[in-house]
């Protein structure tokens, strides 16, 4: 057997991951029927088929997954063997992948990674929005060295340390029949229609999930992507919204919106940075989560 190409593996391991030749093609910006190709090629050095293709996407083979298992330790090693290397030269110089959610990007992240640039000007961060579920996927995956994602998402098999703690707030235009409200919860929202993110959002998931357990049925009239777009669609009057006190209060001096305290449990947050495995992150990575999430 010839030699094994390691980026056709590694692309081989991401499509196994995603389940789709599709996904994988967008997450690693190379076409579609190039990654099918390499996966074909695969196939024939091998002698064996290797995924199931389906109409949905793919499955692997008895032999894929025993393949996609030792791709996963072989992809280990190798970030074990650059975070080692790493160690040789100063840690001001790289490249780190963060990928960080929407109330990360908008409440905490720009002085925090100012604080680290003015640290280390030599790194360059590649910063991407997204949302939570996505999140986890790209450090899983190793799209991401570090993500930043709400806890509402649950347990992950991801290394992680708390990052910030926020509190959710509702707003309302100016005028609105919840403006004067000391309080509210999520049974006082019922009524009224409301702006929420786009879908995949672990806030907007997290809403919904609050309100079914609470037997509220939430009219969701607007999708958007972002905090700004909620914002603009509240002091436009097509609905309520439920956003973090961060991305609240900071935009209350317009007196087109109204923030009213969210009296849930729920309504308190954590954020958490996360990584594979810490001892495989680059010492420029290390050097960042420490600045994120020091430990006490």
């Amino acid at each position: 057997m010839r030699t094994l190409d390691f980026v056709s593996l590694r692309l081989f391991a991401v499509v196994i991951e995603h389940g789709n030749i599709a996904q994988a093609s967008r997450v690693n910006g190379i076409a579609a029927s190039a990654i099918s190709k390499r996966i074909s090629d695969l196939e024939d050095q091998i002698g064996v088929a290797l995924i199931h293709r389906l109409r949905d996407g793919i499955r692997p083979t008895a032999a894929g997954q025993v393949l996609y298992e030792h791709v996963r330790g072989i992809n280990s090693a190798v970030d074990r063997l650059q975070a080692d290397l790493s160690e040789f030269t100063t840690g001001e110089r790289g490249r780190i992948r963060l990928w960080a959610n929407t109330s990360a990007v908008t409440q905490f992240l720009p002085e925090d990674l100012k604080v680290y640039v003015d640290q280390r000007p030599a790194v360059r961060i590649e910063l991407r929005e997204d949302t939570s579920a996505r999140i986890i996927e790209a450090v899983r995956d190793g799209t991401a060295d570090i993500g930043i994602f709400s806890g509402h998402i649950g347990q992950t098999d991801l290394e992680q340390r708390i990052y910030r703690r926020d509190t959710l707030m509702v707003i309302v235009p100016s005028g609105h029949a919840l403006a004067d409200a000391k309080a509210v919860t999520i049974r006082d929202l019922e009524n009224y229609d409301h702006v929420g993110l786009q879908v995949g959002s672990s806030l907007q998931a997290k809403v919904l999930e609050a309100a079914r357990e609470a037997g509220v049925e939430i009219n969701l009239r607007v999708h958007v992507f972002g905090f700004d777009g909620i914002r603009r669609m509240v002091e436009a009057g097509l609905g309520i919204a439920i956003l973090p006190q961060g991305a609240v209060l900071p935009y209350l001096d317009s007196r087109s919106l109204r923030a009213v305290p969210l009296d849930e449990p729920w309504a308190n947050r954590t954020l958490y940075v996360a990584y594979r495995d810490y001892r495989a992150l680059p010492l420029v990575a290390r050097y960042l989560v420490e600045t994120l999430a020091p430990l006490a």
